[in-house]
């Protein structure tokens, strides 16, 4: 593996600061997206998609929790499975206190086409508080491009989908998928700013939490 030079501190100071006016650039770009991201159009969600949860069964209205906002983690984790993804786990486990979401009049729950009755002991393994719902056998994976036909077979994918609701109107405003999601990671971000950065790259050495032997 390459490290970085060493030099002295004065030389360090100019590379950082020649550094953070490109970072500067980078964030006003970033926030710029962000504004583009917001002014994205919506689609109303007509199907009636029916999940289970701890509750019983829910609507894609009753995820909402009365708040304006959702977003649905789209946790790969398919019907024939006994665990979840590992990758999907080393995201969730990032996301914190779901309370910062909520004063922000914002929920957040998972979902995945395995059902509640696999969910929930995984759920307990890993020690999380966030709801988390299975949506077989509905279409709601399918409709959000969560699951995929390819050559003929169904294929999880990471993502995260964002909901706004107008009364008993819910409206699709948002979608991220794949590789994508890893950027926004806090586990990522702060690897980001390391020498040696994301390594192992990728999803190489990811594990469920519980599962390293350290």
């Amino acid at each position: 593996m390459s490290l970085p030079e060493i030099v002295s501190r004065e030389q360090w100071r100019i590379a950082r600061e020649e550094l953070r006016h490109r970072e500067e650039a980078v964030r006003r770009a970033r926030r710029a997206l962000g504004a583009e991201r917001r002014r994205l159009p919506m689609v109303e969600v007509d199907p009636e998609y029916l999940f289970e949860g701890g509750d019983g069964k829910a609507t894609l209205l009753d995820l909402f929790e009365g708040r304006s906002q959702l977003v649905v983690h789209h946790f790969m984790f398919a019907p024939e499975w006994e665990t979840g993804c590992p990758c999907c786990a080393a995201f969730l486990d990032q996301v914190g206190h779901l309370a910062h979401l909520r004063a922000r009049n914002t929920s957040f729950a998972a979902v995945s086409r395995a059902p509640f009755t696999r969910i929930l002991p995984f759920k307990a393994r890993m020690g999380w508080a966030v709801p988390w719902y299975s949506s077989a056998p509905g279409d709601f994976n399918t409709d959000f491009e969560a699951t995929v036909y390819d050559g003929g077979e169904q294929v999880e994918r990471p993502g995260l989908s964002c909901f706004l609701r107008e009364h008993d109107r819910v409206f699709h405003t948002y979608s991220v998928h794949d590789a994508d999601l890893a950027e926004l990671g806090g586990t990522t971000a702060l690897l980001d700013l390391t020498a040696l950065g994301r390594y192992p790259t990728g999803s190489e050495g990811l594990r469920l939490h519980d599962e390293y032997d350290f």
